[in-house]
């Protein structure tokens, strides 16, 4: 394949020179990828690539209607067998696109290094701002102390990448940076005429044509669908590539960068839903939260067991040269290594004693055997602690007699990754709808003839009974009898996580989500089975703590509205807040971003967040004014996924939107589909995204960057919304026919067929938009590059905002551009509609439209989609000033302009391929290009999610 197409208006010079090396790593692996489908396929196959790309950039880049009428019948004439040939070399090409993108963010943040000029969003920088408003260093050491920053891992049907595609472009990424490598020390060795580079450089494209090769010969697809376990064992991928081994190395950033004012606490931790998330998916249970939670201890174990191997090499220090503590001989002497070639290496005896001992523990927790045989047989660790202790022992004793060096070196590391993954490498949530809580205990209490129908009690009785029975010391099952496999099934959940977090420890397992929270209710009766499964300890009316964080999820727009309402209601019951103080002071609140977007559109979704999280702090500050010195800590879950339309965007400049005071040095947020693997499969580029959110969360919480808004700016942002939603409600649920548009215009049920997800695309069978999930609603959008939940609504909310009846339009349009400059809130916003609308592409989403048979209702809702889109293109030119998108985000300007040459002949064969499909349906070669379609949009976009 050949380099893309150069857009119309050249690039500055100074651009060129910058993305020269890009260009560069995009022709080579291009080519390689071209030679490769020579010698695979042929150069009938090459020769049809090259058409299609070639009038697909025609139509685009000219509006080149002869390119299109060409382009189309190209296409109808094309086999099955030859149209998924040509789907996958653009697909690939899309896979390969990225890693070189990957490439030049790392090679642009080194140049930046060296040149002493740090980028936002890096730790350095955070850190030197504090400098800068005269915060101390032991300050910053002191916030981190009382912090919690999580990104939470979680599994959705949108992640289609698989496992063993993501290892071969591991490889690759490894070889683009050897590459990198190899060309700085050729020129350094170009003066003196070494003559190995020409041989070296050769081998690394040996190796890369190897790794392309080994993609195009291995499946894209899956032949059955995603299991919970196959969605648990891509997860714990980024863990064994980045996490594990990147975390550590913030941690000795920032500590070298604070100097001496103490340890840094370890505050940055992992979450992951994948095994414990049962909302919507009969796949999750007991059985797959005992396996996520073993394979997680299987991998933070393994890790454990090498590096202490490895320390074992390292640490070859003799006793007859060096001084060790009474303590590390202790340890030496307890080993059972009695080799007499190690008598006088105390260091090393200590370590076999380690291994031996974490080797007992990999049995217990995993049933793994460990790498290598341990030299004696030594009682498992009881915990993490325990091991961290005799890692301590180690340390005290080389820093006490000159071994400062080696302490700092793999020892420091290891001794954060166990403070910080623990036995159980992530935190796993329980997660289920309230409903199915209501199911469980309507029969418990039915069969212990408490109350014969729970479900038809009012408000104010399910409150008083469920209190009741939570300062009812007995439990609620009747001994021998029999309960519906629903009920066992759920309370076998909360008797797993007991057991789970009595093996692994309380890290474990600390959250139960309840999605769909809509009343105090919801959250009485998770406490009152956390008591019938031994969680709960106590009477509500006595000493009484719960090892479960009930976190409310509140997610549509009602019940962001009602979130302070519920919490403010809740805490008022007696007992709940000495409760929630005896079992740690921590209140998480999960809000949801994916279900008040779909509800209410995009901008309605984001001041619903702003406006429940206001009314929220300002709750717990009253709360705990009441009661100083007793305070409970109140934490934002941030439920995001990939697509801005689902609250997805960049994270930091996310946080430093938060309204003021919500951050506080604690916040988890969701991590989704495609976007995990943009993140983190590379691990300096994931190294990168984890530093974001430390950043921004100490600027947040100490500098404080967002003020207040103004009362004129929250009026504004409040009748905005409401002519947003209007016009989004409007066509989504107003406008008939709208959902028949949307399932023949969008690829959403072949998405629904794809394997790329353990639970269903809708929550019930039919077409309704109300029972679709989120998750597969943006995903279909995004897909046809109409990308409408990300910016439908705003340009008809700003049109009634400025030409509202007896206000001044001048004015008006001022007013909005003061707070794009001055509001964090508006201008992240704005920014991220900026974004989608880049990514959007008209052209592209009419020959989508094309799809839908009846031509009247296409060109209604077709137009009025065209409409609103140019009225948000029009209001955000105007309120920024910038007529072109991604002025200000020259990263993704140039990502565009690199690869959607190569993303768009995947629409066009997408859409010829869903025609053939529907029209003759059964054939697997037709279905399998679609899915090939949407594997290789999926990945040019990046961020479907």
């Amino acid at each position: 394949m050949t380099e893309p197409a150069q857009p119309r208006r050249s690039a500055p010079a100074h651009r060129k020179d910058k993305d020269a090396p890009l260009i560069a790593d995009i022709r080579l692996l291009g080519r390689i990828l071209g030679d490769v489908i020579r010698e695979q396929e042929g150069e009938g196959v090459f020769g049809l690539v090259e058409q299609v790309r070639q009038l697909s950039v025609a139509f685009r880049r000219d509006d080149d209607q002869g390119a299109d009428r060409a382009l189309k019948r190209l296409l109808k004439s094309l086999s099955g067998e030859e149209t998924v040939k040509v789907i996958r070399a653009f697909t690939y090409f899309s896979h390969l696109a990225n890693l070189a993108e990957d490439r030049h963010h790392i090679r642009r943040r080194q140049i930046h290094e060296r040149a002493g000029s740090s980028q936002e969003g890096g730790i350095d920088v955070a850190l030197a701002r504090l400098r800068w408003a005269g915060i101390a260093p032991q300050a910053v050491v002191q916030t981190l102390a009382q912090s919690y920053v999580v990104p939470v891992l979680t599994a959705h049907p949108t992640e289609v990448q698989r496992k063993s595609i993501l290892d071969a472009e591991r490889e690759i990424a490894q070889l683009l940076a050897a590459r990198d490598d190899i060309g700085a020390r050729a020129q350094l060795y170009n003066s003196a005429r070494d003559i190995l580079t020409p041989r070296e450089i050769a081998a690394n494209e040996a190796g890369l044509r190897a790794r392309v090769a080994q993609l195009w010969q291995t499946r894209l697809l899956r032949v059955s669908r995603l299991t919970v376990a196959d969605e648990i064992e891509n997860a714990l991928s980024y863990y064994e590539s980045t996490f594990i081994g990147e975390i550590p190395r913030i941690y000795a950033d920032l500590e070298q960068q604070l100097g001496d004012s103490g340890p840094v606490a370890s505050f940055l931790r992992m979450g992951q839903w994948i095994g414990g998330d049962r909302d919507g998916n009969p796949n999750v249970g007991a059985d797959t939260l005992r396996l996520a939670l073993r394979r997680q201890a299987e991998v933070a174990l393994r890790h454990y067991l090498g590096e202490v191997h490895a320390l074992g090499r390292e640490l070859s220090l003799s006793a007859r040269l060096v001084q060790v503590s009474p303590a590390l001989l202790a340890l030496a002497e307890a080993s059972g290594d009695v080799s007499a070639h190690r008598s006088d290496e105390p260091y090393r005896r200590a370590l076999s004693g380690i291994y031996a001992r974490l080797a007992a523990t990999c049995a217990v927790l995993t049933g793994a055997a460990p790498a290598h045989v341990p030299v004696a047989v030594l009682p498992a660790y009881d915990s993490a602690d325990a091991f961290l202790a005799d890692l301590r022992v180690i340390e005290d004793s080389l820093l006490s007699h000159k071994g400062a060096a080696q302490a700092a070196e793999r020892l420091h590391a290891l001794a954060r990754a166990v403070q910080v993954f623990g036995f159980h490498l992530a935190t796993v949530d329980l997660r289920q709808s309230s409903d199915q809580h209501e199911r469980v205990l309507a029969e418990l209490l039915a069969v212990a003839r408490l109350e014969a129908d729970y479900a038809a009690l009012d408000e104010g009785e399910r409150q008083r009974l469920l209190l009741r029975l939570l300062c009812d010391a007995r439990p609620l099952r009747v001994l021998g009898a029999a309960y519906s496999a629903h009920t066992c099934a759920e309370l076998s959940i909360f008797e797993t996580a007991r057991a789970l977090r009595e093996r692994c420890g309380r890290d474990a397992i600390r959250h139960y989500i309840i999605s769909h929270t809509e009343t105090v209710s919801d959250l009485l009766e998770v406490l009152l089975l956390q008591k019938e499964t031994g969680l709960l300890h106590g009477t509500l009316d006595g000493d009484c703590h719960a090892d479960l964080i009930v976190s409310p999820l509140f997610e549509t727009i009602e019940d962001l509205r009602n979130a302070a309402p519920i919490m403010r209601a809740y805490y008022a019951l007696p007992g709940i807040a000495p409760m929630v103080r005896a079992s740690g002071a921590e209140q998480d609140i999960m809000l949801g971003y994916s279900d008040s977007n779909k509800d209410g559109g995009i901008f309605t979704s984001n001041w619903e967040l702003y406006r429940a999280e206001i009314a929220l702090v300002a709750l717990f500050d009253e709360l705990n004014a009441a009661l100083p010195g007793q305070g409970i800590r109140m934490r934002m879950f941030h439920g995001r996924g990939g697509t801005v339309g689902r609250g997805g965007g960049p994270s930091y400049q996310a946080i430093l939107a938060q309204p003021p005071g919500t951050v506080r040095g604690q916040i988890r947020l969701t991590e989704q589909g495609e976007v995990i693997a943009s993140k983190y499969a590379n691990p300096e580029i994931g190294r990168r995204n984890l530093e974001t959110l430390v950043a921004a969360t100490l600027e947040a919480t100490l500098l404080q960057p967002t003020k207040p808004a103004t009362k004129a700016f929250l009026q504004a942002a409040a009748e905005l919304s409401e002519a947003s939603m209007a016009a989004y409600r409007a066509l989504v649920y107003e406008t008939p026919g709208f959902a028949d548009y949307f399932f023949s215009a969008t690829p959403i049920r072949e998405i629904a067929e794809l394997n790329i997800g353990s639970r269903p695309a809708s929550r019930k069978a039919g077409q309704r938009i109300e029972d679709l999930r989120a998750i597969p609603w943006g995903f279909s959008w995004g897909q046809c590059r109409l990308t409408l939940p990300g910016w439908y609504g705003f340009g008809s909310a700003v049109q009634a905002f400025v030409g509202a009846p007896g206000k001044d339009e001048k004015a008006r349009w001022a007013l909005l551009r003061k707070m794009v400059r001055q509001w964090p809130f508006f201008s992240a916003l704005l920014s991220n509609m900026d974004m989608v609308l880049a990514k959007s592409d008209l052209q592209l989403a009419k020959r989508y439209s094309e799809l839908v048979t009846d031509a009247r209702l296409r060109k209604r809702v077709f137009a009025a989609i065209e409409q609103e889109w140019q009225r948000t293109m029009d209001a955000l030119s105007r309120i920024t000033g910038e007529r072109e998108r991604l002025a200000h985000n020259s990263a993704l300007a140039r990502s565009i302009r690199h690869r959607f040459p190569y993303i768009d002949p995947l629409h066009h064969l997408q859409v010829e391929l869903i025609r053939r499909w529907r029209a003759e349906p059964g054939n697997e070669r037709v279905r399998t290009g679609i899915q090939l379609c949407i594997n290789g949009i999926a990945a040019g976009l990046r961020n479907t999610g």
